[in-house]
């Protein structure tokens, strides 16, 4: 904003001439989107794993894709579409993918990192 401000950015901008629609959307989108948003991802990070819950960042462009042209009257080619089920199916194959069992050293095994460097000592 300092930028903006300093390079003369606002000299044609009138605060009177934005709509209330305007308004609404930066109030809906500040709390809806941020607030909400955010506890919502920290919460479910409690409940799931964070593979599983990384998958959001790929969902929500192929929600807004969906919105804009649903409710905004979009036009959606080929291409979209098809970033669209590579998303859709990237997605589905995380959230169905089972975890890898991890080895956890017992207390007579060391752990492998350890056992190199130990290794790396004693050259």
């Amino acid at each position: 904003m300092v930028l903006a401000f300093g390079s003369g950015e606002f000299r044609g901008f009138h605060i009177q001439a934005v709509s209330w629609n305007a308004w609404f959307a930066l109030v809906y989108l500040i709390v809806a989107g941020s607030i909400v948003g955010f506890t919502a991802y920290i919460w479910l990070l409690h409940y799931e794993s964070p593979t599983r819950v990384g998958t959001y960042a790929y969902v929500n462009p192929v929600v807004a894709v969906a919105l804009g042209y649903l409710i905004g009257g979009e036009t959606v080619g080929a291409r979209t579409l098809f970033g669209t089920l590579l998303v859709l199916m990237s997605v589905v194959t995380i959230t169905t993918m089972r975890a890898r069992e991890k080895s956890h050293p017992t207390k007579d095994q060391p752990s492998p990192i350890l056992a190199d460097l130990s290794e790396a000592e004693a050259d």
